[in-house]
């Protein structure tokens, strides 16, 4: 008999360089595995690329943002009081609606049996390498 596997929830982190105008480049992903206690996210932290999807946001405090994300996701004490909470709130917290630089996606589900390797395949997916952008009908 084959395990049922883990649920899953996770968002695509977004860098939105003009918030009014709601185009946006993937730049990450979180990942939370309520029951396995897993609340993990893979971002993309390389410099050449970030000022190619967005010459004009300030780089070096969209990277300290980033850092605040991860910091966060660890549970790190140096992050502030949410980083102390529950994986799970920290979880609705770091995917919280936002009209900043840096968005996320709506909050989508899955199942895994290894949280940390479904992390990487949509990172690698939704990241590294994304489908298309489809303009609406």
């Amino acid at each position: 008999m084959t395990s049922p596997g883990l649920a899953y929830s996770f968002a695509v982190l977004r860098l939105v360089p003009h918030p009014f105008l709601g185009t946006f480049v993937n730049v990450g992903v979180v990942l939370h595995a309520r029951t396995a206690e897993f609340l993990g996210v893979r971002l993309l932290t390389d410099r050449t690329a970030l000022r190619l999807a967005a010459p004009a946001v300030d780089l070096e405090l969209l990277l300290r943002y980033l850092e605040s994300c991860q910091a966060v996701a660890r549970g790190d004490a140096a992050a502030g009081p949410v980083a102390l909470l529950p994986t799970s709130e920290r979880f609705h917290w770091l995917t919280s609606p936002r009209s900043d630089v840096l968005q996320c996606s709506p909050v989508h589900a899955g199942i895994t049996d290894n949280p940390a390797l479904a992390l990487d395949e949509l990172f690698q997916r939704e990241v590294v390498a994304p489908a298309p952008q489809r303009l609406p009908p």
